[in-house]
């Protein structure tokens, strides 16, 4: 499963203002079922570009289709998210 169009428009419509916090991971785990989803230190993502930041938290794709995961900037890639708080640790 990948993200299609109206998903990455639902998932930017509720991190808005959201946090990288439980409720937030599983509000996510609806909006897109079949996508692994998860939480990580932004201390662990420095290097990576996020897809979207927000107010809280950012946003990125995850590539696991050939044997090492990667971050991607493509929806249509994408079969993992993870959210990271906007600074410090998670």
């Amino acid at each position: 499963m990948t993200l299609a169009p109206a998903q990455v428009a639902q998932i930017d419509a509720a991190l808005v203002k959201a946090s990288a916090d439980s409720q937030t991971l599983a509000s996510i785990r609806q909006l897109a079922p079949g996508l692994m989803v998860t939480r990580c230190d932004a201390l662990d993502m420095r290097e990576e570009t996020p897809f979207r930041i927000y107010e809280n938290c950012s946003l990125y794709l995850v590539d696991g289709r050939d044997h090492c995961w990667k971050i991607t900037q493509d929806p249509g890639c994408a079969t993992g998210i993870a959210l990271a708080p906007n600074g410090g640790a998670a």
